[in-house]
């Protein structure tokens, strides 16, 4: 396997540099000087015990790479431990003893191990080292024996988080025959596991494994749970934290657990391990993470007793002598700095009418108009993509546009009519907040501490579709903060920090919340005096309100916990609410976050690129929390303005904004795209004529094209529910439905037609100027007066240009 491994690495590596000879960083930059053990002294207690042993090799004033697999390993004297040739050291007797780890140009390195207890090993802990076994095996996953009701009448707390219960499910029920303490081997539990006996889930455990051994010995040694003074897991490190690996290269890691009473225990073959992005890494049981032919930044999670954390890698291309733009802004600092971390080259900055057509769909949701296109390709004074911009920002357009953004997300669903009043009036008061560029603090205070009725204050509507204090607190966590805290409810989240208990004590914010109807489906929203707080329905421990990773708070019982908790999230060094919000508009701006999901901040999917996440918050809070300053700052980087045309190194790039990634339109965007081109409006019931989609005020309007395209139905507050994806019945619509060809009969092409006063070559020019932003090149020109000249009705001719424009990709798309 280790020959098969390094062969393939060979041979790609002869394939990059033939192909691409400024490649470098695939290669070690200089000679090997030197090679150490990231732990050159530890000890290993028990006869069950081992280490993962790390090589690293200099290359270099800076190359690190790793070499555990490449070196021979030595002991002495030799009866003490034994290495395999991945660096595993198991235990052979009490003492000490010298690792040596020697590569083949002669460079060496020494670790020193020492074994204790191994003639007498100490009692098997059931939580510390038994569970974690189940989770690495995943008998504990959702899809297993996790699951709520079980599998096949056995049943385990999800991921392990709840020992007691498991221990109960396996020494307690089915009358105590899952173990056989008189004859360990004949236990059906491990019967089952080895696929001694059948079993639907296969085998699952190797009965030479240390894993069997374990469970085997806990099992003869009368299934013990733990004594009272046993230390307890508090934590767990990876080693190293982070790496710079070749592409296609591999990194061993060693996962260290910390106890309560300071000691350390290595658990790297008992970890459960993760990548974020599968096509960017690849990792197997022992802790190897292998890199793919891929750049960028690879997570990988790792999860041990119920603690987390994250070993992170840089993946450069390796393109020396980059040619980086001069920076615009702090945006492009870092961006261009991590691409030269890279060696990635972008793409070119984009031409102006990209730009023009990318800037108007990003911030006003709509495509620019012939005479805004003209002006602007006339237009030779610098400075004019700002002043653009600027224009747009301060358009109703960009009120809208972002209104119809965010009416989705805070859910201002109109369930039934009597409902239209609210929503409307919710919708007006989003829409007014960013046109009047309303801070972002006081916008969302504003919906969080709302009180009154939709008539008096119109976030109160927010309340009417998030009634609960669990929905409230969940909503605000993923929406403002971008925390998917909803898995802290019924257990720790597995892959975060937050416990049950810091689930409740955020909802207790939201327990003084009252209502009271008022008028037909209409209620007014207030706070209840009294004193704030929750309880932990497993331990019902009684909470204060607190902020996620917060001490809890004193509330007198006449002040209204929900302005506390703004306060809370809009101070300066708050670590969420501002990097949810710079994080959230990248991922409109770029099609993809810095964190992806935009909504999924936690320390095991980390950002692409912390640094720019970091300036973006800072920039956004120092700025008092200014949106549209926000927005400039983006759009006015070169980062941004970047052709979506890929260069030949940075084509598979997806994380590291090396180019702009073109997206779909929006649905109500390109329905207000096609009826611009078409020149005809769409009716929506019970709206005013002349509606455009995006700025239809909530989710009753019935329309089947927006339905198809993904509208979200303003169900959840998850970006998610907006999908982009491409099916055969948006083909087929676009293609041949009788709303489009109504479009397509009745519009632009008819007045087209009609017009005798210019040539059929003008209006080529302006459909391409409408459609796409740009005039059509030779080709395209002759190809359409060929086609119009062909037909016999000449209306029909330009349905046919028209039509074809319709479909193409760069119409459907934002590139």
């Amino acid at each position: 396997m280790k020959t098969d491994w390094k062969t393939r690495q060979l041979v790609t590596l002869m394939i990059v540099f033939v192909s691409f000879p400024a490649f470098a960083a695939d290669l070690p930059d200089g000679k090997l000087n030197g090679i150490d053990f990231l732990q050159d002294k530890f000890a290993l207690r028990g006869r069950e015990a081992r280490h993962q042993l790390v090589v690293t090799g200099a290359y270099g004033a800076k190359d690190l790479r790793d070499l555990t697999r490449d070196v021979k390993y030595s002991v002495t004297p030799a009866n003490i431990v034994s290495v395999s040739d991945a660096g595993l050291v198991s235990p052979l007797a009490d003492g000490k003893a010298n690792v040596i780890a020697s590569y083949s140009n002669g460079h060496k390195t020494t670790a020193t191990i020492t074994v204790e207890h191994f003639e007498n090993p100490s009692p098997i802990n059931f939580p510390n080292q038994i569970v974690p076994i189940f989770a690495k095996l995943g008998c504990n996953s959702g899809a297993c024996h996790g699951k709520a009701s079980g599998q096949n009448g056995f049943r385990l707390s999800l991921l392990g988080f709840e020992p007691p219960e498991d221990y109960e499910f396996l020494t307690r029920e089915g009358r105590g025959r899952r173990l056989f303490p008189a004859a360990p081997d004949r236990s059906l539990l491990l019967l089952k596991a080895t696929g001694a006996i059948p079993h639907a889930g296969g085998m699952q455990l190797d009965p030479e494994s240390h894993s069997y051994r374990t469970i085997r010995r806990w099992i003869a040694l009368g299934m013990p749970y733990s004594g009272k003074d046993d230390p307890v897991v508090k934590g767990i490190e990876v080693v190293p934290p982070h790496r710079i690996m070749p592409r296609e290269g591999m990194q061993q890691v060693c996962v260290l657990a910390h106890y309560s009473d300071g000691t350390v225990e290595d658990v790297t073959h008992t970890a459960k391990y993760e990548a974020n992005d599968k096509e960017m890494a690849e990792t197997d049981e022992t802790g190897l993470v292998r890199a793919t032919s891929l750049a960028g930044d690879i997570a990988v999670m790792v999860r041990y007793s119920g603690h987390v954390a994250t070993f992170r890698a840089t993946v450069p291309l390796g393109v020396e002598g980059l040619d980086l733009p001069e920076p615009a802004n702090l945006v492009d600092t870092h961006v261009f700095n991590k691409l030269k971390l890279l060696g990635m080259p972008p793409s070119e900055i984009s031409d102006d009418v990209t730009f023009l057509r990318r800037s108007a769909l990003d911030i006003a949701g709509r495509l620019p108009t012939l005479e805004e296109t003209k002006a602007f390709v006339a237009d030779t004074s610098g400075g004019k993509r700002a002043k653009w911009i600027d224009y747009l920002l301060e358009s109703t357009d960009y009120a809208d546009y972002f209104a119809n953004k965010w009416s989705s997300i805070l859910r201002n669903k109109r369930r039934k009519d009597t409902y239209k009043h609210g929503t409307f009036a919710f919708h007006e008061w989003i829409r007014q907040s960013f046109h009047q560029n309303k801070p972002y603090d006081k916008f969302v205070r504003e919906i969080i501490a709302a009180s009154g009725d939709p008539s008096t204050h119109p976030p109160s509507v927010w309340y009417r579709e998030v009634t609960k204090g669990q929905e409230q607190m969940e909503d605000v966590s993923q929406l403002f903060l971008g925390v998917r805290i909803q898995c802290a409810q019924c257990h720790h989240h597995p892959y975060e920090k937050w416990s049950q208990n810091d689930y409740h004590g955020f909802v207790a914010f939201f327990n003084q919340v009252g209502r009271k109807k008022v008028g037909v489906d209409e209620e007014r929203i207030y706070h209840k005096r009294g004193v704030a707080a929750a309880t932990n329905p497993k331990n019902n421990q009684r909470l204060k309100p607190a902020g996620l990773g917060s001490q809890p708070f004193e509330i007198p019982a006449s002040g209204d916990p929900r302005h506390k908790l703004v306060d809370w999230m809009s101070q300066k060094d708050n670590p969420f609410f501002a990097k949810s919000l710079v994080n959230r508009y990248w991922k409109h701006f770029f099609g993809r976050g810095i964190v992806d999901p935009e909504d999924d901040m936690r320390a095991t999917n980390p950002p692409s690129n912390p640094e720019l996440l970091d300036a973006l918050a800072k920039h956004f809070i120092d700025s008092g929390f200014d949106l549209k300053n926000l927005v400039r700052l983006i759009a006015n980087s070169k980062a941004y303005q970047l052709t979506s045309m890929p260069n030949k190194y940075n084509a598979k790039d997806k994380q590291n904004f090396s180019r702009f990634y073109p997206r779909r339109l929006p649905a109500e965007v390109l329905l207000d795209a096609i009826d611009n081109l078409t020149g005809t409006k769409t009716s929506f019931s019970g709206l005013p004529s002349g509606t455009r989609a995006v700025q239809i005020p909530d989710s009753g309007a019935n329309s089947y094209f927006l339905t198809v395209f993904g509208r979200p139905e303003a169900s959840s507050a998850c970006e998610c529910e907006r999908t982009g994806d491409a099916s055969l019945a948006q083909s087929l619509h676009l293609l041949n439905s009788k709303d489009i060809q109504n479009k397509l009969t009745s519009g632009r092409a008819a007045k087209l037609a009609r017009d005798k006063s210019r040539s059929d070559e003008e209006k080529i020019n302006e459909l391409y100027m409408i459609a796409l932003s740009r005039m059509p090149d030779s080709n395209e020109r002759e190809l359409a007066l060929a086609h119009l000249k062909k037909q016999k009705k000449i209306q029909e001719g330009f349905e046919d240009l028209v039509w074809v424009l319709m479909n193409t990709k760069e119409f459907l798309f934002n590139h």
